[in-house]
């Protein structure tokens, strides 16, 4: 594990510019570091989960979706994961194949399907969910509850702000 890393200016001050542009530092770029961040917790993660039940991170998060809220389209959960259409596609055709995952037309509307769980696939579902919440735990042991709580602050103003920076310039 890498050692903890001081916090620091963001890129646009780092030192080092070339002609006056200013350099990209990517141990300070944030969405950098957010992105091995993720990458590393999910491949973690998903070590936990893969290994055991067969699902990779996409479908994880797709059945992760569906057990909170059931009756989605494909679209709609690629939505609320911010994943590409393609690869829930392809996360819910393997699912879908495995008996994890059901489709069903939705109402009078025979050009849109909604997705649920299968017996199945809820069982697997509730047998991961313990597991990604023990998962959690150890990842956030080192934190008090003020940092925990700042930290789940912190990631919701990101958020708000990606969604303001989002809408502001479609």
């Amino acid at each position: 594990m890498p050692a903890p890393r001081s916090i620091r200016c963001p890129a646009e001050t780092a030192p080092g510019a070339r002609g006056g542009a200013p350099a990209l530092e990517l141990e300070r770029f944030l969405p950098y570091r957010l992105s091995v961040l993720s990458n590393r917790v999910s491949s973690a993660i998903a070590r936990v989960y893969s290994e055991r039940f067969g699902v990779g991170v996409t479908q994880w998060r797709v059945m992760a979706v569906l057990g909170q809220q059931p009756l989605l389209s494909a679209g709609e959960v690629a939505a609320r994961t911010a994943m590409d259409k393609v690869a829930v596609s392809r996360a819910v055709a393997g699912l879908a194949e495995r008996g994890l995952l059901e489709r069903e037309i939705h109402g009078d509307d025979r050009r849109r399907s909604v997705l649920a769980l299968s017996p199945q696939g809820r069982q697997v579902h509730d047998d991961i969910v313990p597991l990604a919440l023990a998962f959690e735990r150890r990842l956030l042991d080192g934190m008090d509850g003020e940092e925990r709580a700042l930290l789940f602050r912190l990631l919701d103003r990101l958020d708000e702000l990606e969604l303001q920076a989002e809408s502001a310039h479609p």
